[in-house]
């Protein structure tokens, strides 16, 4: 195995990621002392993995802490603080006191028919707002569990052997701009990971392309919903990949005042 072989054959991911046997580790630690090429293309795909993970890291709400606290704290104390009401004692049943005892237990029941009504009053209005706030906060977590399940496909793609990496960097028009292709090399299957490019404007979509002996082929229209996860198309073969902006649907070729990145395989 040639020392390009050996690089694109994804043990240097699966050293970075941890998932390397002893042995395999052992090796690549001692090839890349010794091998120039490996030691950069080792360095190259550590940035890469650094650089994804601060692009796909989530950071919690600054309130969120505090409204599961409060959450918890209301519940505990609708448990412990139960109105007591002590009623008055039976009065002697005398003839002569009749009316007076009856008019106390008629106050005490009136006290709490009124007592009932406040605190149910009470209770849904803060159930209400209680219900809006575990609605939002469902709502944040649904959004988190996305992006780390969106983080956790990635990562399966980088520790698959099968997958080669090849990162498209921005060109001089879009210095800034950067996306990552996963070509299949067994089925020759092209996923794409665009989240780094600016939102494509309305009735506008980017369009990726494979350079194939000088000639570029159209390798399928990127979307969202396609981010890493959907084969935009098959290449079987390609010397470098790049991004165009192009009207929706696509173009037949690409708009070179347009690119945004490129990057060779």
């Amino acid at each position: 195995m040639n020392t390009k072989e050996y690089i694109s054959s994804g043990i240097i991911e699966s050293y970075i990621l941890g998932l390397a046997s002893p042995e395999e580790a052992g090796i690549l630690e001692c090839v890349i002392k010794n091998n120039a090429e490996v030691r950069e293309a080792f360095e190259a795909a550590q940035k890469t993995l650094e650089d994804l993970a601060t692009v796909s890291a989530v950071k919690p709400p600054s309130d969120l802490k505090d409204k599961i606290w409060n959450k918890i704290q209301q519940e505990q104390t609708a448990k412990k603080i139960t109105p007591i009401i002590e009623l008055p004692k039976e009065e002697e049943k005398i003839e002569n006191k009749q009316i007076y005892s009856w008019k106390k237990y008629t106050i005490a029941a009136s006290f709490l028919f009124l007592l009932s009504i406040a605190g149910n009053l009470f209770w849904l209005n803060n159930q209400s707002k209680t219900n809006d706030e575990m609605g939002k906060l469902k709502n944040e977590m649904h959004s988190q569990n996305l992006v780390l399940e969106k983080m956790t496909q990635k990562m399966d793609m980088f520790s698959n052997p099968d997958m080669q990496l090849v990162v498209l960097n921005g060109v001089d028009k879009h210095p800034n701009a950067k996306a990552m292709v996963f070509w299949d090399k067994k089925t020759k299957e092209v996923y794409l990971n665009a989240e780094n490019l600016p939102k494509a404007p309305d009735g506008l979509q980017y369009q990726l392309w494979a350079i194939i002996n000088g000639k570029p082929i159209s390798a399928g229209m990127y979307s969202d919903d396609k981010d890493s996860k959907v084969a935009l198309s098959n290449i079987p073969n390609a010397e470098v990949f790049a991004i165009t902006l192009e009207k929706q649907g696509g173009s037949e070729v690409p708009t070179m005042e347009n690119m945004y990145v490129m990057g060779k395989i």
